[in-house]
């Protein structure tokens, strides 16, 4: 890790020492930016980290423990974007560095290293609104997914989102966008990926993962792609909603939530599984201070059963479908203060798991927009009745 650091630490100083290249100063927040004088490159640095503090206390019979607590380096990431060639031809490179963000690569399907790249891709405006992108980065799928985890409403995001989200993957999407009118705007997505995750090294097992999605606003664009932006963070003079729906097939999956989950091997250590759908709706609203928020899923397999088995009819693993429903909604004061609400149920499959529902009161101060705030919430979490947890988060973050 210290090595990656430092290349990439003397890579970045090369380009700006580079006498065909200029820096342009901008205001904090906004990276250090680089533009060759021919126009011919444009490299956008960011790095950003999230402390959190976590005090939790569970029960199971009425009342409640100890607390735990816990101090984290929740993320630390480096980020780079531009353009290269031509400004239609884009990229984006991000690399994890915190434990959270690089965890779970001990395994031969990662070739045994840690998970260090989260997005690398190639966007091409190949004619007029189309546009492809190839390499890893994220799926369609539900909205709180793809919203950065720097611009989250919240500390961080859901339980609906990490039992059935679609995370990262690497493949092909292609991009369309068009205007019926003066201001209704239409976006279709398609993704053909390998439906395994990221930073799988070992060649895709199974079939590939197929992606649909389509969003309607209604009332035009929002302003600084506030669709995927938690809270009122740019007020919106005019109602502005954004509708999404996703519907994806992941032919022949191998692991147990997808992208994600631990991976299904058979007794000769083969990997088995069978496909796994997912559908997906979901909304945006602003208006002014406020913000709303929604998402349902519902995923399930080809034979409407979660179980995978081998050929002796042995259970081997578990998919984790079900439905799920996350709804959330905040108000932001003149002083950029926010206080925010969440309820979120999951209703996992008979065998996957207990049903939960969680409750969650957000409270934070946006200091320079989410580049740089403060962030807390307390959540209740009730596990099939009994079994209750209550969660305080307390987490800042900078963003340069």
């Amino acid at each position: 890790m210290q090595r990656v650091i430092i290349i990439l630490a003397l890579f970045f100083a090369g380009i700006i020492s580079n006498m065909d290249a200029q820096m342009s100063p901008h205001m904090f927040g906004k990276g250090i930016q680089v533009t060759g004088k021919d126009s011919s490159f444009h490299i956008k640095f960011g790095f950003r980290f999230q402390n959190l503090f976590t005090s939790e206390w569970n029960t199971t019979d009425g009342s409640f423990g100890d607390a735990q607590l816990n101090f984290l380096v929740r993320r630390a990431r480096f980020k780079f974007d531009g353009f290269v060639h031509s400004k239609k031809l884009e990229y984006k490179f991000e690399l994890g560095l915190s434990n959270r963000d690089i965890a779970g690569g001990d395994d031969p399907q990662f070739g045994n290293t840690s998970r260090i790249i989260l997005d690398a891709y190639l966007d091409w405006n190949f004619y007029k609104n189309w546009s492809i992108r190839f390499g890893q980065g994220k799926l369609p799928g539900n909205r709180e997914r793809v919203i950065s985890s720097s611009s989250l409403q919240f500390v961080d995001r859901s339980r609906l989102n990490s039992r059935y989200n679609l995370d990262r993957d690497v493949g092909i999407q292609i991009r369309h966008n068009n205007k019926l009118g003066p201001n209704f705007v239409i976006k279709e997505i398609f993704a053909l990926s390998q439906g395994k995750g990221r930073n799988v090294t070992a060649g895709n097992s199974g079939g590939l993962d197929y992606t649909f999605r389509l969003e309607m606003l209604p009332f035009g664009e929002f302003a600084s792609k506030g669709d995927y932006v938690g809270s009122a963070i740019k007020k919106e003079a005019q109602p502005k909603l954004s509708v999404g729906l996703t519907y994806d097939i992941n032919t022949g999956n191998v692991r147990q939530r997808g992208q994600n989950g631990g991976f299904i091997l058979n007794s000769d250590g083969e990997l088995t599984g069978k496909t796994l759908k997912a559908i997906f709706a979901d909304l945006m609203f602003k208006h002014q201070r406020i913000s709303i928020m929604g998402e349902y899923v519902h995923k399930f397999t080809s034979d409407d059963s979660p179980f995978v088995q081998d050929e002796q009819s042995n259970v081997i693993g578990t998919l984790y479908t079900g439905t799920g429903l996350n709804l959330s909604g905040g108000y932001m004061f003149k002083n950029n203060w926010e206080v925010a609400l969440r309820y979120t149920a999951l209703n996992p499959d008979d065998g996957v798991a207990n049903g939960e529902k969680e409750y969650t009161l957000g409270l934070s101060k946006f200091i320079v927009e989410h580049k740089l705030k403060i962030q807390s919430d307390i959540g209740f979490r009730n596990v099939d009745v009994s079994d209750n947890t209550l969660v305080f988060r307390l987490q800042t973050e900078i963003h340069f």
